[in-house]
């Protein structure tokens, strides 16, 4: 069976994320240790045990997310068979990159941490929201925004799967997209809880200030093709790789097309690694044909375990 390894992005999370599975792996726990070697801040305390509020904050969440993510493949990496491709929403490609093997973990927490607080950052330089719009064709809300931003700038933020596409922008610009969606016929259009105009132009700062730090990690190129949501195709080079991850923080995920390259290479088996199963419902959306697991604690570890690698 031909697989692909899922990784969530922000929004995901949660507190007590990959607890139960470190405390039954070692390894697993072990890594998340490192992680606060790393950062000199625990971040393991506010995974386990919040503050929610602190888990909230960006600068938390997404290194967090990747760690939480990590120690959860870890936990599954006896068993787990090798993935044709990875892919990762967002921050989570991120993991899908350390899952690969372009960099290390440390590295990557690293970088993941460098982006979190720039792209905090320009959210505070550029106060702006989100929303997600429901029920309405691509094209059609990428219409509304153009629209909407004669008053505001708002720009499409993540095509997520048919029928959910989110958008980001100034916060006026946001709310006459959202009433220009709703005359169109969304069936719903909701404001998003965001610190900043995630995935969109007011972002690209944000992205040089990542790509300054790419020379202090060590790149490799990837054991497995990553599918960039960038670009919706799987690279393996890693100037290719930092190229897209440059884009990524400023222009849209393309999470629909993303799940359907991978099909159309042959997935017929996708493993969200990571807290929650947002990315296992929007891929059924695109696919209800889709075989879906997910890894996010130790019960629906055992039940990926006897449908992946029964008899291990």
């Amino acid at each position: 069976m031909t697989l692909a390894y899922v990784f969530p992005g922000q929004g995901s999370q949660a507190v007590g994320m990959a607890k139960e599975a470190a405390h039954a792996c070692p390894s697993a726990m072990a890594l998340i240790d490192r992680a606060n070697e790393a950062l000199g801040r625990d971040l393991k305390s506010i995974m386990f045990e919040g503050p929610e509020e602190a888990l909230k904050d960006t600068t938390n969440t997404q290194p967090a997310l990747y760690v939480a993510s990590l120690a959860l493949l870890e936990s599954a990496k006896p068993w787990l068979p090798r993935p044709a491709l990875v892919a990762g929403h967002s921050l989570g490609e991120y993991s899908a990159l350390a899952a690969a093997g372009v960099f290390s973990f440390e590295d990557g927490l690293r970088l993941v941490d460098r982006r979190a607080r720039a792209m905090a950052e320009q959210g505070r330089s550029n106060p702006g929201t989100m929303a997600a719009i429901l029920g309405l064709e691509d094209a059609v809300v990428a219409e509304a925004c153009a629209e909407a931003s004669s008053l505001a700038k708002v720009e499409v933020a993540n095509y997520n799967c048919p029928g959910q596409v989110v958008i980001s922008g100034l916060a006026e610009g946001v709310a006459k997209a959202m009433g220009i969606c709703q005359a169109k016929g969304a069936a719903k259009c909701i404001p998003l809880a965001v610190s900043g105009p995630f995935h969109s132009s007011f972002m690209i700062p944000a992205g040089e200030a990542l790509k300054a730090g790419f020379s202090q990690a060590a790149w490799h190129r990837a054991q497995v093709p990553v599918v960039a949501n960038v670009l919706a195709s799987p690279i393996s080079e890693v100037a290719a790789i930092q190229d897209a991850l440059v884009r990524q923080v400023s222009q849209p995920v393309r999470w629909t097309d993303s799940v359907r390259a991978m099909l159309a290479a042959g997935v017929e088996s996708f493993v969200e690694i990571g807290p929650g199963r947002v990315l296992s419902g929007l891929i059924r959306k695109a696919d209800r044909a889709a075989l879906l697991s997910n890894i996010e604690d130790t019960k629906s570890l055992e039940k990926a375990r006897a449908a992946l690698a029964p008899g291990v």
